[in-house]
């Protein structure tokens, strides 16, 4: 434990702590070694890939990403494959996820919100007049940056099973329910671009209201609700927002506000500022057909290390918003979907003490090396709460313990945490002045 005797590589990234999960990728925090800028690494199992006969399907969305150039979508910079992975490297956002902002502070002034959201429209109108559609936004997938703006996650990569029939229609139901257009559950056939505007609606709701517009225990109650467009705006919400956003959430696709018609929205328009920026620097595509190439000349290499990662000052800050280390170590830290404590116990000690702490809680531990996947084995909100944990070196008598959702429902984990913490009083580092 005393130092990591090889970092793990892929090509010339040196890869970091895993930053998001989902059913068929991984994501994990990296740097580029030969300039030292912060990336984050999309890691693509190739064989389900495979198996689900996705290979053009991918190859043709990553093209189209590659050639998107926003300032409001995360952008692709390259795509590396190995025998076994694919690897999408992305630009790296540290400002967290606005779901934090919302959980953290609550619902938005209309200014704020605003902002926010013509941010999220100057980003959903540009994809669409390329053909790409997200089909899973919600707060979640929208990230900001060191300065505040906002930046779409996962555009055409959240939803890689994009099929269009001769009716040219989309029939993959995919997304998270509570934001998911009527016509997509139901199951005929949806316009892409009108149902990721009724998702922009109910983020905007949930901006300016601190609450979802649809939301039930009740699986077939929530998709009644979402159907029939049963929602109310809350008081303190101006006329014209209120009105903007009933004409957004119409059941009917066909009559559904428009972009153009957002545009010349009174709301919408009040101090808007259309994006500047150049999208015509030259991007090579020649590297998505060799991802697929079977041939190891074409195959990026992977260096595994058989420790546990050690952190210098260049991980720590990548942690912290900015440059602001007082948020990583600070004991009462705002409530997110992922947090740290730091301890001077052994890394085994963390384990252990970890796994004694959870099991009277009613999860399954799994252990690799110095990083558990825990699972709470009765289902709540949105399915199995799964949290990832992994110990990490800072000094030689100082370890950090990062403890993130994995899948399931944030609140459900922000609970579990607070459980864990009082039994980990023991455990975690507090200095003098604590």
């Amino acid at each position: 434990m005393s130092t990591a005797k090889v970092k793990r590589r892929v090509g010339k990234y040196e890869l970091g702590r895993t930053i998001g999960e989902g059913t068929f990728a991984k994501v994990r925090f990296a740097r580029n070694s030969e300039t030292g800028d912060a990336v984050a690494i999309k890691i693509l199992d190739k064989e389900k890939v495979l198996k689900n006969k996705m290979v053009e399907q991918i190859k043709r969305e990553i093209a189209t990403m590659k050639l998107i150039k926003h300032p409001n979508v995360v952008r692709i910079y390259e795509v590396m494959g190995s025998k076994t992975k694919i690897f999408l490297v992305l630009e790296f956002v540290k400002g967290g996820e606005l779901f934090d902002k919302i959980v953290n502070h609550g619902r938005m002034r209309e200014d704020e919100a605003r902002k926010y959201f013509q941010q999220l429209i100057n980003a959903v109108d540009y994809c669409h007049s390329r053909g790409v559609y997200h089909r899973d936004l919600k707060p979640e997938n929208l990230l900001l940056d060191e300065y505040g703006n906002l930046k779409v996650s996962d555009f055409g990569l959240s939803a890689l099973s994009l099929q269009v029939r001769d009716d040219g229609l989309l029939h993959t139901t995919c997304g998270t329910p509570n934001y998911v257009a009527p016509e997509v559950l139901n199951d005929k056939g949806y316009d892409g671009a009108t149902a990721d505007l009724w998702s922009c609606g109910v983020i905007l709701f949930v901006l300016l209201a601190g609450y979802l517009p649809f939301e039930d225990d009740n699986v077939m109650n929530l998709y009644k609700k979402i159907s029939c467009a049963e929602f109310s705006c809350p008081s303190w919400l101006s006329f014209e927002a209120s009105k903007l956003i009933t004409r957004i959430l119409d059941p009917n696709p066909k009559a559904r506000m428009t972009i153009p018609q957002m545009l010349e929205n009174v709301w919408f328009k009040k101090n808007y500022k259309p994006p500047v920026f150049d999208e015509h620097c030259v991007t090579s595509l020649d590297d998505i057909d060799a991802v697929f190439k079977d041939s190891e000349e074409y195959h990026v290499t992977e260096k595994r290390e058989e420790q546990p990662a050690a952190l210098n000052a260049f991980d720590l800050i990548s942690m912290a918003k900015g440059l602001k280390l007082g948020s990583l170590f600070d004991g009462e830290q705002e409530f997110k979907r992922e947090t740290r404590f730091t301890s001077q116990c052994t890394a085994n000690e963390i384990i252990t003490k970890i796994e004694e702490a959870v099991k009277p809680l009613g999860f399954d531990v799994q252990k690799k090396s110095y990083k558990m996947r825990l699972e709470n084995l009765k289902a709540g909100r949105k399915g199995n709460l799964n949290i990832a944990t992994e110990v990490f070196q800072v000094a030689p008598s100082l370890h950090m313990v990062e403890v993130r959702k994995a899948k399931g429902d944030t609140l459900e984990f922000h609970k579990f945490y607070k459980n864990l913490s009082s039994s980990l009083k023991d455990v975690v580092w507090k200095s003098e002045e604590d």
